[in-house]
């Protein structure tokens, strides 16, 4: 019955925190408001504990056009006196443009017996939670205001406000990185999460999509198109163009994971390189070994995963298939074009593919042979016609 008797439902559950006659603060807080900054609530809890000890502190801000918004209604000394609903509210308070932001601190020990004091006696006939202030200074008490930006209480009901809220938090991200070291090539087209943990002097190339779970150290190079959630990118190492490291994918310091690449739950270790093409999954590529273009590791059989290991300097050549479980020893070599389904040992050379067979001056008479055929059939649709 309107958002003050919302928040009267909560008396039970602090029932306790009430009668111990805490010093502690009881914050209102919006489901739909989700971009107010943790620093605008502190601001708020400070201001509740300054010298005056208000007993409400309400946060403000001050829009373009006020409309429906909720009038603050401060004094020559700056305390507030009242909200008035717009609908509720003359013309002279209409023309206040300090607004009602929603969120509010009370302090925790008269909370409820200023929300048992609200009435309904408006246009609404609710009971508003902005009448806690007037109950409060009926009591005697003061009421403060803290101002900040309007965006913070944006309200998110329909998607395209969700798409609004978006834009606004990836702004905040991106200037966050940028003021910490990171050099963002096109802010605009790069998109980070709010738990992106970014090193000092990454460099991030334009249309990077940066999605839950990801750190990234000193020194990193993401370039352009590269797509990234779930895994972790040491010092130094360089990922894409054109890359995708999904859940589980580990790179270890001064590691290369370049175009077309998709690493998932795999580690790639310090030096090692998978620089085109290729697809690792559920592995370890051990340090400074190369894996080359093409190179699949063949991780599941339609019924379970399995685990391909690569030694340390191992090389593997393109088009290569490691066939899970199967392990390559440091040092390994494995001849472009294998399929291997048994384990190599440590500095052996492994090529599965057949001989070469060569037929001599086969490739003219063949061409003779197709120009003919060719020859033939255009002959005998010039004789049908």
């Amino acid at each position: 019955m309107g958002t003050g008797h919302a928040v009267l439902q909560a008396g039970t559950s602090l029932a306790d925190f009430s009668a111990q006659q805490s010093d502690g603060d009881i914050l209102v807080v919006y489901g739909d408001t989700p971009l107010i900054t943790p620093e605008t609530l502190q601001t708020m809890i400070a201001r509740r504990h300054q010298d005056d000890q208000p007993a409400v502190v309400v946060f403000g801000f001050r829009p373009d056009d006020a409309g429906m918004y909720g009038r603050l209604v401060v004094d020559e000394d700056g305390n507030l006196n009242r909200i008035v609903e717009a609908r509720d509210a003359n013309e002279a308070e209409r023309a206040v443009n300090l607004c009602n932001g929603g969120v509010v601190v009370i302090e925790g020990a008269i909370a409820f017996d200023l929300l048992a004091a609200i009435g309904n006696d408006n246009a609404k006939g609710e009971y508003y939670l902005t009448d806690i202030v007037s109950a409060a200074v009926a009591a005697r008490r003061t009421c403060a205001v803290v101002e900040g930006n309007s965006e913070e209480i944006m309200g998110v009901d329909n998607r395209t406000a969700l798409a609004t809220a978006e834009t606004i938090m990836q702004d905040r991200l991106r200037l966050a990185a940028m003021e910490a070291g990171v050099t963002l090539v096109d802010p605009n087209t790069i998109y980070l999460s709010e738990d992106t943990v970014l090193g000092v002097d990454v460099t991030i190339e334009p249309n990077v999509i940066i999605g839950a779970g990801v750190t990234i150290g000193d020194n990193v190079t993401i370039k352009g198109f590269s797509h990234i959630e779930g895994a972790t990118i040491a010092a130094g190492a360089v990922v894409g163009p054109f890359a995708r490291l999904r859940q589980g994918a580990n790179l270890a310091e001064d590691s290369r994971v370049g175009n077309f690449v998709e690493v998932k739950n795999a580690d790639i270790e310090t030096g090692a390189k998978v620089n085109h093409l290729a697809y690792v999954g559920d592995a370890r590529v051990g340090a400074a070994a190369n894996i080359g273009a093409g190179t699949i590791t063949c991780n599941y059989d339609g019924f379970n995963k399995s685990h391909t290991d690569i030694g340390a300097g191992a090389f593997i050549g393109s088009n290569t298939a490691l066939v899970a479980p199967v392990a390559v020893g440091d040092g390994a070599i494995v001849g472009a074009g294998s399929v291997i389904t048994d384990d190599v040992q440590a500095d052996a050379i492994a090529i599965t593919r057949p001989p070469l067979s060569q037929v001599a001056g086969g490739a003219d008479r063949l061409r003779a042979k197709k120009q003919a055929r060719k020859d033939a059939y255009a002959n005998s649709q010039q004789g049908g016609e």
